[in-house]
């Protein structure tokens, strides 16, 4: 797998806390999207870890093509 599979057409709005820690699926294959469930261990993605800087609603990329992971950046439109 050189690619990551698509877990979506469109950002996810998520709800971010202040301080938090959260995992980002990078592969696209967790069942707990757009956060990482460890269903990337066989293949060479790892997840993209980040801390909330604000308690904010937040678009998370799930076509997992953004070039500003975890954030959206509108390549799904492409």
């Amino acid at each position: 797998m050189d690619k990551p599979t698509r877990a979506g057409n469109a950002p996810i709005p998520v709800d971010l806390e202040s301080g938090k820690t959260y995992a980002w699926c990078a592969c696209g294959l967790s069942t707990n999207q757009p956060y990482c469930d460890g269903s990337h261990k066989p293949t060479a993605f790892k997840p993209i870890v980040f801390k909330a800087d604000s308690s904010d609603t937040k678009y998370l990329c799930l076509c997992k093509g953004t070039a500003n992971g975890p954030f959206c950046d509108g390549t799904h439109k492409k």
